[in-house]
């Protein structure tokens, strides 16, 4: 206490200097409408660059929540997708009046992750997802990104997943052109990240570079018309009449951070039923 008595005696005249220097200010802006409005602008200025500099300050600080609810929101719309439903073809049952005219079930589930573990640089590539079997993931899920497919799951524990990538030599997924068919195989031959290869498209389809590849309808994995890439390379095969295409992922290997886990409803049924029919061919 007595430093502070010392200090204000000590610069008492510039404190009474400051002082009668702020009474001066407020009376000049107070009274003279000029000066008003320059203050005025002035302190607008200065508070509204303050604001934005909070505002970008608070953004910063709030981007995990931002992506937990545009994951969230995004997995939302995702389920609502057309191509997530099917049905059985009933145009041939007979049906009573009355009764419901359609019917449709949900075939695909997209569950949102978030990635904690990846690799690129080898020849077998391997992604972990913070989502394990006590949330719902099994072995055999699709797994896709908000560009394009990631790769398939492979095996899980309670809350973590880990993913065979698509930069994986034995992984293969089945596409085909978006816009001209012709499915075939997409591999990776463990080169560049990034470049994989469709093979078998038939010389009867148009290629261009650009075009778009995504996954096919014969996949029990993926869900149909879920980018794998863009062509960016098309070998004629002489041997064959088939092309061979370079394609550039849609998904950039090195940057992702959050996946979708894709769950196929009515795959158990399915694998059933190719169980059944294997057993009666032994």
């Amino acid at each position: 206490m007595r430093n502070i008595f010392v200090f204000i005696a000590r610069y008492s005249t510039f404190i009474l200097f400051l002082l009668l220097q702020v009474v001066a200010l407020g009376m000049l802006f107070r009274y003279n409408r000029f000066h008003e409005a320059a203050y005025m602008n002035i302190a607008h200025e200065v508070t509204g660059e303050m604001y934005v500099r909070y505002n970008a300050v608070e953004t910063y600080f709030s981007l995990k929540e931002e992506n937990e609810r545009l994951r969230e929101q995004n997995a939302r719309l995702l389920n609502q997708l057309k191509s997530d439903f099917e049905g059985p073809d009933t145009t041939l049952q007979l049906r009573l009046p009355g009764s419901d005219t359609l019917s449709v079930n949900r075939k695909f589930v997209y569950m949102p992750a978030k990635v904690i573990g990846n690799s690129v640089s080898t020849q077998n590539n391997y992604i972990t997802l913070h989502r394990g079997s006590a949330q719902g993931v099994q072995p055999n899920m699709a797994v896709i990104g908000p560009q394009g497919i990631i790769g398939k799951v492979v095996d899980v524990s309670p809350n973590m997943s880990i993913v065979m990538s698509l930069l994986h030599r034995k992984n293969s997924v089945v596409a085909l052109l978006k816009k001209g068919g012709g499915f075939g195989e997409i591999t990776w031959d463990g080169r560049e990240p990034g470049l994989v290869d469709l093979t078998n498209i038939p010389r009867t389809i148009k290629v261009v570079k650009g075009d778009t590849v995504v996954t096919s309808a014969y996949s029990d994995i993926f869900p149909p018309g879920a980018v794998v890439g863009y062509v960016e390379e098309v070998i004629e095969d002489k041997s064959s009449s088939t092309y061979s295409l370079r394609v550039r992922t849609a998904t950039d290997f090195y940057q992702v951070q959050h996946a979708f886990i894709v769950r196929n409803l009515q795959r158990g049924e399915m694998d059933s039923l190719l169980k059944k029919i294997r057993k009666t061919d032994e």
